[in-house]
């Protein structure tokens, strides 16, 4: 009998986890907040947190008035960009070689709660409102979306976690590519075999636009790298830690006036 028992515990935790989702590995692309094949273009104020970069293609253009915050820079067909395009085709690859847990074709991505796992679409996706994932208390869940075909999402859509979770861990593998509507707030890395666009107004709070054979098109955007943009707690520290230090260096130099006063 103990020995049935713990045949069964083996055979229910295999079923469960059979078809979980691992994690999706992006190397050197990790560091990249926009990354093409062909040409990145940018229209209007733009502000990147990550690297920006394209290989095997050279042209970056809209920078400014777009702006890519320090310490992160802009890599054109250098060794730094090659090394992240591969490193990306690696990680398309991976994902798109996962078993899935749920088939969700035909289904809007609007309006559901979804739990960790890898869920196809054999063609396109759709997202007309707000997509929640319910990261069920672990903060490594792992969710990954396989689009056959194009990602899509309405003006003023969303993407967002309940539960924990982190964009870090969420991954969109699409088969051509990948359009952002007006006002979208997106999370999660796009990993687009051909183009990506964001349009007027749309943000990847936390995430990336990795394209391998096309081009990224931007428009007015943010796009920021997990962990890339202070917290505002942490901006508020380090404002208070450049007054006192302003504070101090300015009793140094009246403390010898008032002294010969």
């Amino acid at each position: 009998m103990k020995i049935r028992s713990i045949c069964l515990v083996v055979v229910s935790f295999w079923s469960l986890n059979v078809h979980a989702a691992t994690l999706v590995n992006l190397g050197t692309a990790d560091s990249f907040a926009v990354l093409a094949g062909t040409t990145v273009t940018n229209t209007g104020a733009t502000t990147i947190w990550g690297n920006v970069g394209v290989s095997p293609g050279s042209a970056v253009v809209g920078f400014p008035p777009g702006i890519v915050n320090a310490p992160f820079t802009i890599h054109q067909a250098d060794n730094t960009a090659l090394l992240a395009q591969n490193d990306l085709t690696t990680a398309y690859n991976s994902a798109a070689g996962q078993p899935f847990t749920t088939n969700l074709t035909g289904q809007d991505l609007g309006g559901l709660t979804l739990t960790p796992g890898v869920y196809k679409f054999n063609s396109s996706a759709q997202l007309t409102g707000t997509l929640t994932l319910n990261a069920q208390g672990d903060p490594k869940a792992i969710f990954l979306f396989q689009i056959g075909s194009t990602l899509m999402t309405a003006s003023s859509s969303s993407v967002g976690f309940i539960n924990g979770g982190q964009a870090d861990n969420l991954f969109w593998q699409v088969g051509s590519s990948a359009t952002l509507g007006t006002s979208t707030a997106f999370e999660g890395n796009i990993l687009a075999l051909t183009s990506i666009t964001l349009t007027t107004g749309a943000s990847i709070l936390d995430g990336r636009a990795l394209a391998r054979n096309g081009a990224v098109t931007l428009d007015t955007n943010n796009v920021s790298i997990g962990g890339a943009v202070p917290e505002p707690s942490t901006w508020a520290m380090m404002l208070l830690g450049f007054a006192g230090i302003g504070f101090m260096a300015y009793r140094r130099k009246a403390k010898p006036a008032l002294m010969a006063a």
